[in-house]
């Protein structure tokens, strides 16, 4: 019997990394996710996608055309806002900053957090109580193999 497809947020950087990058992880997460698989959701925030718009149309605008016409093809669940209080709620897990991002994650029911945000994001992956699992896009791609390996031989 197949199990529950796999809940991937993807946080901004990632996204970015893989529309900006020729390959890594963060692009093979992405291409990964427009062969729409049943065994994998992606999903990001609408916070992510108002962070990941500032920050092409002031860093890189030239890759404003890329990103419009490749995040349809990815099919992610763009997750909305969190509320205050989601947000409220993880205050002093994780830097100001990305608490949006931990709550949009959590408010998604994702099973991975997927982030390069390594520095702001280790104290929490070790805090109890965060019900997804906080990994890089290489931890990611390793645990996405092993679901698929499982999957194919449980059929």
């Amino acid at each position: 019997m197949a199990k529950n497809p796999v809940r991937a947020f993807l946080d901004s950087n990632v996204i970015l990394s893989g529309l900006i990058s020729g390959g890594g992880a963060p692009r093979i997460i992405l291409d990964i996710l427009t062969l729409e698989l049943p065994t994998l959701v992606g999903l990001t925030g609408r916070y992510n996608i108002i962070e990941i718009e500032r920050n092409i149309r002031k860093k890189a605008p030239q890759a404003l055309p890329v990103y419009t016409e490749y995040l349809p093809k990815l099919h992610l669940v763009i997750v909305p806002l969190p509320s205050p209080a989601e947000v409220a709620h993880y205050h002093g897990v994780i830097d100001d900053k990305d608490t949006p991002v931990l709550a949009s994650a959590v408010k998604g029911k994702a099973d991975f957090l997927v982030t390069g945000d390594k520095k702001h994001f280790e104290k929490a992956k070790y805090t109890a109580g965060i019900p997804c699992r906080i990994v890089s896009p290489n931890e990611f791609l390793e645990e996405l193999a092993a679901f698929m390996k499982d999957e194919a031989g449980s059929e």
